[in-house]
């Protein structure tokens, strides 16, 4: 007897269909799971052998071999226990489900019969859309997931036994005349498809079943969407107005969130190097659909997606890791590698606190991730790549006391030319030349007349403005922001005007910058533009630019 059930598995963050076969024979009562299981997987044999005894059924006294195809996929996770339990119960005859072609099975089995969440389940789900399946039967705690996913029918059962089950004597189904065989099976509802008892020999020696209605299954979701906060009667919301002064690096930060440039900020301690950058995910703009889905699927791929009531995430992720965090952790990795840091900050921003802290060999695998977009994780069986695109958000002291360049206090810096050399060392040049905007955030000398600060509303009305104007530009083209620009496109959309191809040729000359410096400016001098609501790059903008890359001036200077 053979039977075939549908499920998923996570192949990085994707979604991939697998088929649970099932092939019951005669021999010596045994089951084995093939088709690459791991550990997880192979344990499944006694989760669905109590789970399916302890909710009434009767588990195959016969050789039950369940194959998982496609065979050569390394598979792993407990997804698998509720398509290989129902895969048996209908070969074994004691269930007949027609339409199980249009349905995935997902969840996991405890030894009752109850059904527990597991993760990953949007990208499965998605999966399976793809395929052409149009229905999904979950435990309840993956519901609201599951239903981010138009156009897929969401069923939810808490338990096994909410499915067909054999009833109690004193309940017939049927009371066969003592001459007469069985009448025909009675079709169970509830379930996208009818569902019937069968016939077979199994149900002859019972002869009695309970009938249920599965109709409260249907999973509807209802998503609240959240409110915007308001600043006025929340004194704990946290915005650029908190912070005293720092006007040119609020500036600098509205234009690094307006055309998503990466930013280290440069200063000694205590002057709001960390709560100027912890305050800008309020200045950026809402994810948009296509980016949603993107981040909501690794967020459920890595398990860390906790409240999908108010539907796909909106919210740009945040992501500030400690510097003791290893490569694996920020690049992602395992034996089965996981999505890391910087795709968890996918569209989002990954601050770095204290940047020369971080190991040097952890923040030399940025540049690939920094330069491409993506990540790809090697290993010997298969290759994952995982997205990270994200704004790279830095802080850094000048030297290792703190004190470098400081104006105004009793302290001087006591830190060697070497000493200094070798605190900077950490970030090494390639990395250093894929950072847009180094800016120095120098100590205040006058705390309160700094004049007007400006608020996070103000700042993000502005980089709304700049975000509309790049939408518009390049809605013929796969990008989105003016950091995206390369080859043809970066040429067309950032022209230079022979005064500024003169000037632009003239800085890269006397700072010996490198030709991804050179693009990296031509880029950040476009949202300058945008910001002023320029149609032209010119010269000033150019300058702005350039004055961003202050770690680059004063390397020259110091030679």
């Amino acid at each position: 007897m053979y039977g075939k059930m549908h499920s998923a598995c996570l192949y990085g963050i994707e979604g991939v269909m697998i088929g649970v076969e099932i092939d019951l024979a005669n021999g010596l009562p045994q089951t084995s799971i093939i088709g690459l299981p791991d550990s997880a997987i192979r344990e499944a044999v006694e989760r669905v052998r109590a789970a399916v005894k302890n909710c009434g059924y009767r588990y195959p006294q016969q050789r039950v071999t369940v194959n998982l195809a496609p065979a050569d996929l390394r598979k792993e996770g407990t997804a698998f226990d509720l398509a290989i339990a129902l895969g048996i119960l209908t070969t074994s005859g004691q269930l007949v489900m027609p339409g199980a072609e249009n349905l995935l099975l997902i969840g996991e089995l405890a030894l009752d019969g109850s059904l527990r969440p597991v993760t990953g389940v949007l990208p499965m789900v998605e999966a399976a859309r793809r395929a052409g399946l149009t229905a999904v039967l979950v435990p309840s705690g993956n519901a609201a997931e599951a239903a981010l996913i138009s156009g897929m029918t969401i069923y939810a059962a808490e338990h096994l036994r909410q499915l067909p089950q054999p009833q109690a004597e004193s309940e017939p189904l049927y009371a066969p005349e003592s001459s007469a065989m069985p009448s025909p099976p009675v079709e169970l509802s509830g379930l996208p498809f009818p569902v019937t008892v069968s016939s077979g020999p199994a149900v002859q020696e019972q002869a009695l079943v309970k009938v249920l209605t599965l109709e409260h299954l249907k999973y509807t979701a209802e998503y609240k969407q959240a409110d915007p906060v308001s600043t006025g009667g929340n004194l704990m919301v946290e915005d650029y107005s908190d912070v005293l002064g720092q006007n040119h690096v609020k500036r600098a930060l509205m234009i690094a969130a307006a055309g998503m440039h990466n930013i280290v900020l440069i200063g000694p301690p205590g002057t709001g190097k960390t709560m100027l950058i912890k305050r800008l995910p309020g200045i950026l703009p809402e994810l948009g659909d296509r980016e949603s889905l993107e981040v909501t699927k690794i967020y459920s791929a890595a398990g860390k997606l906790k409240d999908v009531r108010s539907g796909l995430m909106r919210s740009r992720p945040f992501r500030s890791p400690h510097h003791t965090i290893s490569a694996a952790g920020l690049i992602g990795g395992g034996g089965v590698p996981k999505p890391g840091e910087v795709s968890l900050a996918h569209r989002g921003v990954l601050f770095l606190d204290e940047l020369p802290e971080f190991s040097r060999n952890v923040l030399e695998v940025l540049r690939q991730p920094l330069e491409d977009g993506v990540v790809t994780i090697s290993r010997a069986r298969a290759s994952f790549t995982f997205p990270a695109h994200f704004l790279l958000a830095c802080s850094m002291n000048p030297c290792s006391c703190g004190l470098l360049g400081s104006v105004g206090t009793h302290q001087r810096c006591t830190c060697s030319p070497a000493k200094i050399a070798q605190y900077r060392s950490k970030i090494s040049g390639p990395l250093l030349d894929r950072i847009d905007m180094q800016v120095d955030v120098p100590r205040p000398t006058d705390w309160e007349g700094q004049g007007p600060s400006l608020s996070s509303a103000e700042m993000r009305a502005e980089v709304l403005k700049v975000q509309a104007i790049q939408t518009e530009r390049y809605k013929s083209l796969p990008i989105a922001w003016n950091s995206e620009l390369s080859g043809a496109a970066l040429r067309h959309y950032a022209r230079l005007h022979k005064d500024g191809r003169e000037l632009l040729n003239d800085i890269l000359e006397n700072l010996g910058l490198s030709m991804r410096a050179h693009d990296r400016i031509i880029k950040l001098a476009r949202t300058i533009a945008d910001l002023e609501g320029a149609v032209d790059i010119s010269s000033a903008h150019l300058a702005e630019a350039v004055q961003y890359r202050n770690l680059d001036r004063q390397v020259v200077m110091e030679e």
